[in-house]
């Protein structure tokens, strides 16, 4: 064996310096490529851009390049048609990428990782990763968005109770209730255009953790890649994490708002509630009882939340502590943001493809709101508008509601005589405001809940949604 081969049974990337190989437990434990295989197109992706710059460059051929390019190609094709055998022994994506490689096209292979390292590489793959699947979940969300804002334009004359603490409070529209849903997911959605932002920066070219001393061009490679311009300290390109912590915490932000409508939309199927009917293909049954209609996409989504919340968790904690630059530590970044991208767009999907064919019953929301004294604010405020102060308007709505109370009967119930014994300022016109038709359409301003301003926030949630997707300000 020469003074310069790696030891046998060691890892041929960086077995030199080694005297006896890697335990196999040892070995196992170390090993990444069980889930960081699912990198491999985008390990591909920047090694072809890296080793066309390297011979824009200089530091290879035309003809080395064309043999790595074609190889990396090959390699492609054998891993998305199921082919490509990966080995736990070299330890990850890339190792298994490069010893492929390496077989395939014979040393010129080797001559891949000139000018880069794994650091570097990890951190290049998992952007070009989460801005790919960040693309995937944006059109998720929009799809959501616009399914919200069609059935909110439809409902936008269906009267429904308004709730704080859950307790009925006033009469609202269903479809103003449905566009408070999306000023949520709206925000969500300027949160995720503008973590991508930050994600689109290249670490390749930090290499290790210092830079190179190969005459690299690292605003080609990231011309090739699409990113919008190379990370600026080497240091903290092969280090930061802030990106993956970002998407976790605009992902754990929209399944907490994800996680509010689940609530609403379980409540509302409910026989109690009554409020609106979920296909039967969102749906599932009960092993024993057969008259069961199971709410089980919200709830599960419900659910996830608490998933999605602990890879957050985990992720501010895996880094909280770590010395610049690279520790093996950040091997534990990965898992945790690749199931809060499948449980996102999982979700969204649900609710994109769920929430357009939510029925409203509507008849059942009327009767709600018709109970609870929902236009008992109504009256106080006819009453301010006839001279008398709030708070003495207050005490006699008070007042009236107690007497309905003990009659059973709603404040439109009541004849004119029986809501004059608390004010004689009570005319006949105080049933236009004590209707719930007039009290919604009271409401008419900008954001709140009349029909024709419902129908005006819907527009304006359209045209923010197409601005928003086409990038204009």
């Amino acid at each position: 064996m020469s003074p310069s081969s790696p030891t046998p049974g060691t890892n041929q990337s960086w077995g030199g310096r080694f005297s006896e190989p890697t335990d196999a437990f040892v070995e196992r434990f170390t090993a990444s490529v069980g889930f960081d295989q699912r990198l491999a197109l985008h390990d591909i992706q920047g090694s072809i851009a890296h080793a066309t710059m390297l011979a824009r460059v200089g530091v290879l051929t035309d003809t080395e390049r064309d043999a790595i390019v074609t190889g990396l190609g090959e390699i492609r094709e054998e891993i998305e048609r199921g082919e490509f055998q990966w080995s736990v022994k070299l330890e990850d994506v890339h190792m298994n990428i490069e010893a492929r490689l390496t077989d395939k096209i014979g040393i010129t292979g080797k001559k891949l990782h000139t000018g880069r390292s794994r650091n570097d590489q990890v951190a290049t793959d998992i952007r070009l990763f989460l801005r790919d699947e960040i693309d995937v979940v944006e059109a998720e969300l929009a799809r959501l968005r616009q399914g919200l804002i069609e059935l909110a334009d439809r409902e936008a004359d269906t009267i429904m109770p308004g709730f704080t603490h859950l307790q009925t409070a006033q009469p609202v529209t269903f479809g103003h209730h449905l566009l408070a849903w999306q000023e949520m997911l709206a925000r969500d959605h300027e949160r995720l255009l503008d973590c991508r932002k930050r994600v689109n920066v290249m670490p390749l070219g930090a290499a290790a953790l210092a830079g190179t001393t190969y005459p690299i061009d690292r605003h080609v490679t990231a011309e090739l890649l699409g990113f919008e311009r190379p990370a600026e300290n080497s240091l903290d390109a092969v280090s930061d994490r802030d990106f993956a912590i970002e998407f976790a915490s605009f992902a754990s932000i929209l399944l907490m708002h994800l996680s509010r409508m689940s609530e609403e939309l379980v409540l509302w199927t409910s026989a109690q509630f009554d409020f609106i009917v979920l296909p039967d293909r969102f749906c599932t049954g009960s092993s024993i009882m057969p008259q069961k209609k199971n709410p089980d996409v919200p709830e599960l989504v419900r659910g996830k939340t608490g998933r999605v919340y602990g890879h957050l968790m985990g992720l501010l904690t895996l880094m909280k502590s770590q010395p610049l630059a690279y520790n093996k530590d950040n091997q534990e970044d990965k898992e945790p943001l690749f199931d809060t991208l499948d449980t996102v767009r999982d979700c969204l999907k649900a609710f994109a493809d769920m929430v357009p064919a939510i029925e409203a019953r509507k008849a059942s929301m009327y009767e709600a709101a018709r109970r609870g004294f929902s236009t008992a604010t109504d009256l106080a405020d006819y009453l301010v508008r006839r001279g008398v102060a709030f708070r003495d308007a207050h005490e006699i709505v008070g007042q009236s509601v107690a007497y309905g109370l003990r009659e059973k009967k709603d404040l439109s119930e009541m004849s004119l005589d029986e809501l004059r014994q608390f004010s004689e300022v009570i005319e006949d016109d105080v049933f236009e405001v004590l209707t719930l038709e007039g009290s919604v359409a009271a409401r008419n301003h900008i954001g709140g809940t009349a029909p024709d301003q419902v129908r005006a926030a819907a527009q304006r949630a359209r045209d923010a949604l197409a601005a928003m997707r086409d990038g204009r300000p």
